[in-house]
């Protein structure tokens, strides 16, 4: 027992050159986790992750647009007249820049924002402010004018922007005319505008189709906007939708195409070391900050690319249930033995089973998509690639 592994999962933080476009990721990712290994004296496994935030992917790919490039698009798509551009997030990096472009594509913005918060948490104006003055967030429907009479201005508490204001500004500036709206109810907007654009993330499927079942006129989200080409970048898939501010004329958008290059990595690996590693891009990890009660995901899927071996959920035996059901009564070298006897026999799919229940029963990417995001945060430590260590050991692996 002495020889024992005494460290389960490692995240580290690969420190990277400043990627540009052109760089030729699949050669300068694998370098700079072999070097890693090398400097730091640890060794690369089977089943170790490496994983590429979807920022350098994107740079990397020259993927951005312009504001020009979103209102020739939002014009050609929404008619270029008056439109409704409905829950939107409260974000200066995530939508500030495109809502520049979606006013300069149209004559007028009808802005209908979520209340009491957007989508993933940023608060308008607390609960309790909308239980204290009797308003119902399901149905009632608030002009600007009554929002201001009821709740005053409310500044972000982390960023101490009022992006009611803030928004509203954005739109003027562009020379389009403003009116904005609060209200929770998708076919609210009807009543101001029938060519609509509804900015939500992972809800946007619903609401588009409650709007087209309500008589909307046009319906796009930000994922049917630059799916092609105008001048620039574009998303086939995703759209505006995963994107951020690069200038304050231009945003990066959520990385395309990627699948070969993580092949590549993982490929490259191989040839380099001889053990068979898992590669995915990460963007937002999925998770909420108990504070803020903001939820990080503002890109619509944590990993847009990764390797087969990343496919599904974690099968896991809860070690608790373990020691403190069918093995009460053991302790010490006896209750490892048995746990460990447990883990080895365990089925394949532990779905239903007792002893799995409390487990964590979210796609693999997304955990440690997760991580990864936590690991290498969005600030300047310089660590855009992460290695995952030991993340598919268990109790068992020495």
């Amino acid at each position: 027992m002495a020889n024992s592994r005494k460290v389960g999962t490692v995240s580290r933080g690969i420190r990277c050159p400043i990627f540009r476009q052109g760089d030729n990721l699949g050669e300068m990712v694998t370098a700079a986790v072999l070097e890693a290994a090398e400097c730091e004296g640890f060794e690369i496994r089977n089943r170790d992750v490496i994983a590429i935030t979807e920022s350098v992917v994107a740079r990397a790919q020259g993927n951005y647009a312009t504001v020009d490039d979103i209102a020739a698009d939002v014009k050609a798509k929404l008619g270029g007249e008056t439109v409704g551009v409905i829950f939107p997030i409260l974000s200066r990096n995530r939508f500030a820049i495109c809502l520049r472009g979606i006013a300069r594509g149209c004559k007028k913005v009808v802005l209908m924002l979520s209340y009491p918060s957007d989508e993933v948490g940023n608060e308008l104006v607390s609960i309790d402010k909308l239980d204290d003055a009797g308003v119902d967030p399901y149905t009632d429907v608030l002009t600007l004018e009554k929002y201001r009479e009821l709740f005053g201005e409310n500044k972000h508490p982390f960023t101490g922007v009022d992006y009611v204001d803030y928004y509203c500004g954005l739109v003027k500036e562009e020379g389009a005319d403003v009116e904005i709206i609060f209200a929770n109810q998708p076919k609210a907007i009807l009543e101001y505008a029938d060519c609509v654009l509804t900015c939500d993330i992972h809800t946007r499927a619903r609401t588009k189709r409650l709007l087209k079942k309500a008589g909307a006129k046009i319906v796009c989200g930000l994922d049917d906007i630059l799916t092609a080409p105008i001048s620039g970048g574009y998303n086939e898939k995703y759209g505006l939708l995963g994107s951020n501010k690069a200038t304050e004329e231009t945003v990066k958008l959520f990385p395309r195409d990627s699948q070969d290059l993580v092949v590549e990595i993982q490929k490259r690996v191989l040839e380099a070391t001889g053990k068979h590693v898992e590669v995915m891009v990460y963007g937002d990890g999925a998770f909420k900050d108990p504070q803020g009660k903001i939820w990080e995901l503002a890109d619509p899927v944590v990993s847009p690319f990764h390797t087969e071996g990343l496919i599904g959920t974690p099968n896991e035996l809860k070690l608790k249930y373990l020691a403190d059901n069918d093995f009460s009564e053991l302790s010490g070298e006896e209750l490892k033995k048995a746990i460990s006897e447990s883990i080895k026999a365990k089925d394949a799919n532990l779905v239903g089973n007792m002893a799995s229940e409390g487990t964590t029963p979210r796609q693999l990417t997304d955990l440690i998509g997760s991580l990864c995001d936590l690991t290498s945060g969005s600030g300047d430590k310089g660590t855009p690639v992460i290695l995952v260590q030991g993340y598919f050991d268990n109790y068992t692996n020495d």
